[in-house]
Parts: C-alpha cells; sequence; structure tokens
C-alpha cells in the first residue's frame, strides 16, 4: 500500500511541477508521520524518503530515539515555549512559530545547546478563527524582530490553508503567502533567509505547488487514512 500511496504522491508531484514550469527538486516532500508506527515509518525511509514531520514534540522525541537512520525531522504542529528545551537538537526545521516571545525561548534553549535553529513563521493567511499562525499584516513586524536573535534563522514562511473540497479554493491563499514571502524576501533583513514556502496537505497540495511551495506535508496521501488499526 504505502509503495502505491508514494509512487502516486510522487507523480502528482511531478504533474504538478510540469505545470508549473518548476523543477521536480525545488519541491521537498515531508512525509507526515504523526501517530504512524515506527514500523510504518521504516518503510517509507525504505522507499527512499529522508524527510518527516511530526505535530507532536513528544512524539517526535520518541521516534528520533527508535529510528537509526540520519533522517530531517520537521516540526510542522503548534509549539509550546515550556517544550522547546525537548525539540531544539532534534528537528531541522520548526514550522509553526508565530510569536516573538516562542523565537525567545527558542534562542534562550539555542544559546545553551550551542546551535543555530532554523525556522518558518507560521502565517494564518485565511483567518480561521480556529488555527494558530501570525496575521498576515503583522508578519514583517514580527520578522524583523526575530532576525535579531542571534541563534534564530527564520528560512521562510508556513501556513495550514482551510480544509475544502475543492483545493482550487486554495489557491487565493497559497498565491498571497507566496506574495508575502517575495514582499519580505525584497527587504533584504539580515539573518533572514526567504527561501522556504510550506505549504499544501494531502488535499490540496497540488495546487500549492503551482503556487510556488518549495514544502508539501503529505500524511494520508502516503500513510492512509489515521483511523485503521494496525
Amino acid at each position: 500500500m504505502l509503495r502505491e500511496n508514494l509512487a502516486l504522491v510522487e507523480e502528482k508531484i511531478q504533474a504538478a511541477c510540469n505545470r508549473a514550469l518548476r523543477n521536480r527538486e525545488d519541491v521537498t516532500l515531508i512525509a507526515v508521520s504523526k501517530t504512524k508506527p515506527v514500523s510504518m515509518i521504516q518503510e517509507v525511509i525504505n522507499l527512499g524518503i529522508t524527510h518527516f514531520g511530526e505535530n507532536k514534540v513528544q512524539e517526535l522525541c520518541e521516534k528520533t530515539e527508535e529510528i537509526k537512520e540520519s533522517l530531517n525531522w520537521h516540526l510542522i504542529g503548534h509549539l509550546q515555549r515550556n517544550k522547546v528545551k525537548y525539540i531544539i537538537d532534534k528537528a531541522c526545521l520548526i514550522h509553526s512559530v508565530d510569536s516573538l516571545r516562542l523565537a525567545v525561548a527558542i534562542q534562550e534553549e539555542a544559546l545553551k545547546k550551542n546551535v543555530i535553529v532554523p525556522i518558518l513563521i507560521e502565517v494564518n493567511i485565511a483567518k480561521e478563527d480556529t488555527k494558530f499562525g501570525v496575521a498576515e499584516e503583522e508578519v514583517q513586524e514580527l520578522v524583523l524582530e526575530i532576525s535579531k536573535l542571534s541563534n534564530v534563522r527564520i528560512k521562510g514562511l508556513m501556513t495550514i490553508a482551510p480544509f475544502v473540497e475543492n483545493p482550487e479554493e486554495n489557491r487565493v491563499y497559497f498565491r498571497k503567502l507566496r506574495q508575502l514571502l517575495v514582499d519580505i524576501k525584497s527587504k533584504n533583513i539580515d539573518n533572514v533567509d526567504m527561501k522556504v514556502l510550506s505549504m499544501g496537505m494531502t488535499n490540496d497540495y497540488e495546487v500549492a505547488i503551482e503556487e510556488g511551495a518549495t514544502m508539501v506535508r503529505v500524511g494520508t496521501g502516503i500513510f492512509g487514512e489515521r483511523n485503521y488499526t494496525i
């Protein structure tokens, strides 16, 4: 099942890249492995995937302990300040920074462990009450503030688009986020490298790629529905 699923996802990514006249190498596929057992993750590793996304700090920590391969673990879920110390040297990228307070907590832990931590700013581009993320109009100011922190590096932006039946409905949000990234990039802010656009999930990643996503986060499309029995 996993091999077939992954092959289909790869096919769709390539097709979206072709439509947008982009290179396949410019899009990183993150397999969202939250709630999935190590045996399934191992199978996907064997199929050549090296980027995995987890929502919860504890689960990411447990899996990095258990899985010995050299992988790129992404924290894509909401991060609480009191959990930062556990994740600081395990995640290759924290996708979900949405406040200066969180960035400062990351800075403090990064200094203790003498590491530089790459992050993305999570933007609530669709203004949904139920979602985390910074309002579009507040992003630039937050980027400027975080750019002053010596051990935190902003690499780009992330959003979780609304869950919609028709992926086309999210095109407007993906386009907005890309424009925001371009605008901030043009400011040439020190310590800010606006290259990563993390957007698009199982139901809308093709549209996200067409609109410039450089990372897509696909869980169900690879691992299947979350409620099956193992």
